[in-house]
């Protein structure tokens, strides 16, 4: 697994860091949004104005912890990456890729 972004959350819930990886060198967002229905993403994440991926809120089987699942696409990638990202230490959000 590799760490290719780190996020904090500010006070009114919008998460803010920087996506990097061989293609992407991006400050990002993300941002809860309304659901309309079961599958809709429950964020959405934004790298300036430009919408670049969705996320899901899930739970983790053993220890029960709230994660992000993450699926990020952009025409400089040869397909989506999917990416969870879960609490550090602190106020620190780690966004990890692994295939």
């Amino acid at each position: 697994m590799a760490q290719i972004g780190t996020f904090t959350r500010d006070e009114s819930g919008i998460l803010s860091g920087s996506i990097r990886t061989l293609t992407l060198n991006v400050k990002a967002t993300i941002r809860s949004t309304t659901r309309d229905n079961d599958k809709a993403p429950d964020h959405r994440v934004f790298a300036g104005a430009v919408e670049i991926g969705a996320g899901w809120t899930k739970a983790a089987r053993e220890t029960g912890a709230e994660y992000l699942s993450l699926k990020l696409d952009d025409p400089s990638l040869p397909s989506p990456i999917y990416a969870q990202l879960v609490q550090g230490d602190g106020a620190e959000w780690k966004l990890i890729w692994s295939r």
